[in-house]
């Protein structure tokens, strides 16, 4: 699965000779303070985007070793003559002090870059110290996408992206990190914290990227897509309240307990709640009929009612 999440070039810095030694250990040449301009950014974070997913801390920290050293390029065109930076070295940076929406503690992905002082670079030197250039997306690959809720893979559960359950925003959490191809600058405005927009979505997730130029065509089938995920969601809340009330018929001490997790069930897992309340409904109050069947006669001892109104 391959993931596309934008950061931000950081504050630009001095060149130690710790960082010069690192930058050495990549360059072919001896390299001198005065012939690297290198400067600091932000990759990812741990924060819920805004495609309602966030990176795992361990696939971070996986993502740390993998970064050290891939190169940096130009609106991910993966082409030599588009690259342009390099990392020399990661971190992984974490704020006690700052909490995310999913209620962690904030830990974000740092990396140090450099750059060759070339006439070919003045340009974009320029834009990085004078703030113009300061957008980036990273290209990464993970193993797995799972559901906040349930922790079922993405997709094969019935809770939906950005709906909330029983208080809790659902959102998909990126874990085992397996690959990052790049990093790249990117003409797209940056997003809260590490950046948190796919660039393959847009500014808008599916809905932003369906009223782009690119995404255009598809605007027709997404409009299908979605008045089916409407229909679904209608029935999902059908199928908690009728778990809700059947419990309420034949279980009332649980009612607390059960109300609170049918609110992180898929449709099958509502479906099989719902049809073991319905057989225990079923033995707990047994349907009864007044009148007899056919051929049969009823004998009444006075203690039930001897009257019809038909």
């Amino acid at each position: 699965m391959r993931i596309l999440k934008e950061g931000a070039a950081e504050r630009v810095g001095e060149v130690s000779a710790r960082d010069l030694e690192l930058i050495n250990e990549l360059s072919k040449k001896e390299l001198t303070a005065a012939e690297v301009f290198t400067f600091s950014l932000i990759l990812c974070d741990n924060e819920i985007d805004r495609d309602f997913e966030r990176f795992e801390v361990s696939a971070l920290e996986e993502l740390a070793a993998l970064f050290a050293g891939r190169t940096g390029i130009s609106d991910h065109d993966w082409s030599s003559a588009r690259q342009v930076a390099r990392i020399y070295r990661t971190e992984l940076v974490r704020m006690p002090e700052k909490t995310t929406a999913a209620g962690e503690e904030y830990v974000c992905l740092k990396a140090w870059a450099y750059m060759l002082r070339v006439p070919e670079n003045e340009t974009l030197i320029a834009e990085i110290e004078g703030g113009i250039k300061k957008e980036t997306s990273v290209g990464v690959s993970v193993s797995e996408s799972v559901c906040s809720i349930c922790g079922k893979e993405t997709g094969s559960c019935g809770h939906v992206k950005g709906q909330e359950y029983g208080g809790r925003l659902c959102h998909a959490v990126l874990r085992g990190a397996r690959d990052a191809y790049e990093w790249s600058f990117v003409a797209v405005p940056a997003q809260r914290n590490a950046g948190v927009t796919k660039a393959f979505c847009g500014a808008g997730g599916l809905g932003g990227f369906v009223e782009s130029e690119a995404g255009r065509s598809f605007a027709g089938e997404f409009a299908q897509l979605k008045a089916l995920a409407d229909v679904g969601r209608g029935y999902l809340g059908w199928l908690r309240d009728e778990v809700k009330r059947l419990c309420l018929i034949c279980q009332r001490d649980m009612y607390g307990a059960l109300s609170g997790a049918a609110e992180s069930m898929g449709a099958q897992e509502l479906e099989e709640m719902r049809a073991a309340l319905e057989k225990r409904v079923s033995e707990k109050l047994p349907f009864r009929t007044q009148l007899p069947g056919l051929n049969e006669v009823t004998d009444f001892d006075g203690g039930e009612c001897t009257e019809y109104l038909i």
